[in-house]
């Protein structure tokens, strides 16, 4: 199990430094300057693009904040009926005093 272990290591590293001689090599290839360059543009792009997409999260759980809010507005109000009045005992109207004929 050991000697997997340091092959696979031995096969990774390898693998690795044979990467490094094709990126190399890549640039010395004529129109491989422009390959390097694009792809190295594509990166930048990318990382770009995952800065954007991480921050989409953020604006998705305040548009669902908000939704819930205008839901909550719109729903109708219950309609209250008006409270029964109590009927107030009419006080008499004032008396005026009579005016005599003169």
């Amino acid at each position: 199990m050991a000697q997997r272990r340091g092959e696979s290591k031995d096969l990774l590293t390898r693998l690795a430094d044979a990467g490094e001689v094709a990126i190399q090599r890549l640039g010395d290839v004529p129109g491989g300057k422009k390959v390097t360059d694009a792809v190295s543009g594509l990166r930048d792009r990318v990382d770009e693009l995952q800065k954007r997409v991480r921050a989409l999260g953020d604006i998705e759980k305040r548009v669902k904040a908000l939704e819930t809010k205008v839901g909550a507005l719109e729903k109708p109000k219950p309609t209250r009926r008006p409270a029964a009045r109590k009927s107030a005992a009419k006080k008499p109207a004032p008396r005026t005093p009579r005016q005599t004929k003169s």
